[in-house]
C-alpha cells in the first residue's frame, strides 16, 4: 500500500502546515506522531492534537486510492524530509505495522503506532454563526496585540487574546496586567455578541498558520472551542475559561496633553535609553516639556542617558516613568511613520495610539523611578 508518492516540497509543506503543536515527548506517546488517514477518493488526510489543539488537513499527494489509516512519529518524518532535495520524489509504503519512506537512494524504516489510539478532540456539539474575514486582517490584528498577552499569569485568563464580536465588528484585547493593547476591524456580517479568549499556545500557532493573502479565513466559536478554516485546512481549539477584565474601562479618554511625534525618532531615543537600565530594573523616564521630549535613564552605577526629541507641544510640564520594554514592544509592531502620544499626568496610564488607524490603542501604566 503506497500512502503517497509527492514530491518532497509538497509533502513537507503539508506536515509542517499541522505539525507545530505537535511536541516530542509527551506524556502521551501517541500524540507525538500525525494521524495519515487515507479516504477511497485518494485524498490523504493527516490530523495532529495535543488534546487541546486539533489540527487536520487533506491534501492530494498521489499514492494508492484504497482505504489505510495509522500514526507515525510527526516530527522524525519532518526531520528526514527536510533532508531530501526539494524536488526529488518520496513515497511512504506501508508494511504490516511499520512504514517505508523512500526518496531517492535513501530508505527509512518508521515504527508506527494504531490510529484507535490517537485520542481525537471532541468538537462541540453546536457552534455561533460563522464570519469569515482575510487571513492578512486576522494577522494583523494579532500582530498589534499578542506582544501584550502574559505569560504564565495565575490569572490564567491573561493568558491569551480576547476575541469579541459584535455587529459588524471583531475585537481583539490583550493585557497582562501592565499594558493593554486594542485592535478591531469590520466584518462583512452582522454578528451577535460573543466573547471568547483563545489560549496562548492557539494564538502562536495562528499566527503560524495565517499569511498575508487576501484569502478568506471562516471562524465560528462555540461555548468552550473555537473553529477557523483556511487552505483546506480544520483548526479546532479548546477556550479558556474565565472572565476577562473590562478593557472599556482601561482605555483612557480625553487625555488632555497630546503629542504627535515620529515613531522611529522615538524608539531610537528608547533603544539608546534602554542600554543604561539595569537588567532587573528597565525603567526610563520622560520629560515633557514644551517643545522637547527628554528619555532619560541611569542604573545603579551612576551612569545616565538623555535624548531629546524636539516636538509641538504647549502643555504642562509632565514627568512620568515606564518600563522602557513595554514602550519598545509596541513601536516595533506598529509600522507607520508617526505615534500619538496621549497624557493625563505623571502618575496616570498613557495611551499610545496609530494616527492612520483609529481602531488601535495601546494603554502602558506608569512605574514609579
Amino acid at each position: 500500500m503506497i500512502v503517497f508518492q509527492s514530491t518532497q516540497d509538497k509533502v513537507l509543506a503539508a506536515l509542517q502546515a499541522v505539525a507545530g503543536i505537535v511536541e516530542r515527548r509527551h506524556t502521551v506517546p501517541v500524540l507525538a506522531n500525525v494521524l495519515l488517514r487515507k479516504t477511497a477518493g485518494g485524498l490523504l488526510q493527516l490530523t495532529t492534537s495535543d488534546l487541546e489543539i486539533q489540527i487536520q488537513t487533506e491534501v492530494d499527494l498521489g499514492g494508492d486510492d484504497e482505504a489505510f489509516t495509522t500514526t507515525v512519529g510527526a516530527r522524525k518524518l519532518i526531520d528526514i524530509l527536510r533532508t531530501l532535495p526539494a524536488d526529488q520524489l518520496v513515497s511512504l509504503e506501508s508494511q504490516q505495522s511499520r512504514l517505508l519512506l523512500k526518496g531517492g537512494k535513501s530508505r527509512f524504516t518508521l515504527q508506527t503506532m494504531p490510529a484507535a489510539d490517537f485520542p481525537l478532540v471532541q468538537e462541540a456539539p453546536s457552534f455561533g454563526p460563522e464570519f469569515s474575514l482575510p487571513q492578512k486582517t486576522l494577522r494583523q490584528l494579532m500582530g498589534q496585540v499578542s506582544f501584550a498577552m502574559a505569560v504564565h499569569d495565575i490569572r490564567y485568563y491573561l493568558n491569551g487574546i480576547l476575541f469579541v464580536t459584535e455587529g459588524t465588528r471583531l475585537s481583539l484585547v490583550a493585557t497582562d496586567g501592565h499594558r493593554l493593547a486594542f485592535a478591531s476591524a469590520e466584518l462583512d456580517v452582522e454578528m451577535p455578541r460573543q466573547e471568547v479568549i483563545l489560549p496562548r499556545k492557539t494564538v502562536l500557532e495562528l499566527q503560524r498558520l495565517l499569511s498575508d493573502k487576501e484569502g478568506a479565513m471562516q471562524v465560528q466559536f462555540a461555548a468552550n472551542q473555537a473553529r477557523f478554516t483556511l487552505d483546506g485546512m480544520q483548526f479546532v481549539t479548546k477556550l479558556v475559561e474565565g472572565k476577562f477584565p473590562d478593557y472599556n474601562r482601561v482605555i483612557p479618554r480625553n487625555h488632555p496633553n497630546v503629542i504627535l511625534l515620529g515613531r522611529t525618532a522615538l524608539q531610537a531615543a528608547l533603544q539608546r535609553a534602554a542600554i543604561m537600565t539595569s537588567d532587573k530594573f528597565k525603567g526610563v523616564r520622560l520629560l515633557l516639556e514644551p517643545g522637547v521630549l527628554r528619555v532619560v535613564s541611569n542604573n545603579t552605577d551612576q551612569e545616565e542617558a538623555v535624548d531629546e526629541l524636539d516636538i509641538e507641544y504647549s502643555g504642562p510640564s509632565i514627568e512620568i516613568g515606564f518600563n522602557v520594554t513595554y514602550l519598545l514592544d509596541v513601536l516595533g509592531n506598529m509600522g507607520q511613520a508617526m505615534v500619538r502620544l496621549e497624557l493625563a499626568d505623571g502618575n496616570s496610564s498613557a495611551l499610545i495610539t496609530n494616527p492612520d488607524q483609529p481602531d488601535f490603542k495601546y494603554v502602558v501604566m506608569p512605574m514609579r523611578i
